[in-house]
């Protein structure tokens, strides 16, 4: 049935890649080999590493070795300005960015396809530890995102930003496999990249530290580190009521649970100093360098316009734990259209604020200026700029990017 559907996969030079364009030629595609160039700045790479010359060559020889056409395609402009430049302003803005959600919308699912289909491609293949379900709806099909098989690589969250046009074009032919099994695939295939270790860092960068990285643009300036005192009187609106009734509750008291504290000087402490509030994000406990707190030291909010950060003490302080967050209605994302709340409707979701977190039960309400989302248990470190994703069961139901 396949016999004609032509697919380009994403050959990124990794195992997983590797092993979704060998599975694809095996059920009968005809199976073209692309490998992205997304980065080439040598002054921030680490080592004298050349990370993606050395995955390149990877990525040709494996298509060399399954006999698949392989070519390499530079987006590095289109990288820069789509997923770089963003970085970099979100940071200036004191918010936390993520570039693998926005690679996988911004370049993999939308300047890649659009690269594939101008080579008469039916599809996109990426080596995503993720699966697609279909069903209809009144006769027309709807496409679902699915969690990997594997619990422990499930990737859906980094594909949280898709839409169904994008799905309808993906195919994730290793998503059904737990890890162990696509790296005994690729051995017996006698694939080169059957050992090759799991690439870590940003999903363009390679061997790259974001503090260096952020360096480039973000230059270190001196700031004061303020200790804010768990009693502090804000925190009490942000309690939850006791009978758990949010759809009643106004926009006023829904904005006390959901919107990011902002603090003030004379609210804390000073017990330190650091180089530029825009190195470090909410929820953060490495790299503050002060001793003899006690008490671990975390990270609660920066202002990158006066260059401060405020810190909390302890896991359980209250300006690290939120019971809730807002996502603004322009970055409320519906990967199920059919599945959009209108306004004044609320429901439950199970959802999560970061890659590999368990999914926990959560109370969402779309009002008219956006989306309010109550968790059932308080969550640690909610940063602004960061995603959250809503799920129903193994189902990937939407997004937004966290004010």
């Amino acid at each position: 049935m396949n016999q004609r559907k032509r697919v380009v996969v994403g050959l990124s030079g990794g195992v997983d890649s590797s092993v979704a364009a060998y599975l694809l030629k095996e059920q009968g595609y005809e199976v073209i080999g692309m490998f992205m160039k997304n980065w080439h700045d040598e002054s921030v790479t680490i080592s004298n590493e050349c990370p993606w010359m050395e995955d390149s060559t990877d990525a040709m020889l494996v298509a060399e070795k399954l006999g698949i056409p392989f070519q390499a395609i530079d987006l590095s402009e289109e990288y820069r300005a789509r997923i770089v430049d963003y970085m970099f302003a979100e940071y200036k803005a004191g918010r936390t960015p993520n570039p693998d959600i926005l690679c996988n919308r911004e370049i993999k699912f939308d300047i890649f396809l659009k690269a594939a289909q101008k080579l008469k491609a039916d599809f996109v293949a990426t080596g995503h530890y993720c699966q697609k379900g279909e069903i209809s709806i009144e006769g027309k099909p709807v496409y679902q995102l699915l969690a990997g098989a594997d619990p422990n690589k499930d990737q859906s969250y980094f594909l949280c930003q898709l839409n169904q046009e994008q799905l309808s074009k993906a195919l994730f032919p290793i998503g059904h496999l737990q890890k162990p099994e696509v790296r005994k695939i690729a051995k017996e295939q006698d694939l080169i990249t059957a050992d090759k270790k799991d690439s870590q860092g940003l999903c363009f960068i390679g061997k790259v530290r974001l503090p260096d990285f952020l360096q480039q643009q973000l230059k270190p300036k001196k700031g004061e580190i303020l200790v804010i005192p768990e009693d502090l009187p804000v925190y009490k609106g942000t309690t939850l009521p006791e009978n758990r009734a949010f759809e009643n509750l106004d926009n006023e008291q829904l904005d006390a649970i959901c919107l990011p504290i902002h603090y003030n000087i004379t609210q804390g402490k000073t017990i330190g100093e650091h180089h530029g509030a825009h190195y470090f994000t909410v929820g953060q406990r490495k790299g503050l360098q002060v001793g003899g707190t006690g008490k671990p030291l975390f990270v609660i909010a920066t202002d990158t316009t006066d260059n401060v950060i405020y810190t909390g003490l302890g896991e359980t302080h209250p300006g690290l734990l939120r019971n809730g967050l807002f996502v603004k209605q322009e970055d409320v994302h519906w990967i199920r259209e059919d599945l959009r709340l209108k306004v004044g409707e609320s429901t439950r979701y199970q959802a999560r604020i970061r890659y590999r977190q368990p999914l926990v039960g959560a109370t969402l309400i779309q009002r008219s200026n956006g989306l309010y989302v109550i968790f059932d248990l308080a969550q640690k470190g909610i940063a602004s700029g960061q995603f959250v994703a809503w799920y129903k069961d193994q189902e990937s139901i939407g997004s937004g990017t966290i004010f």
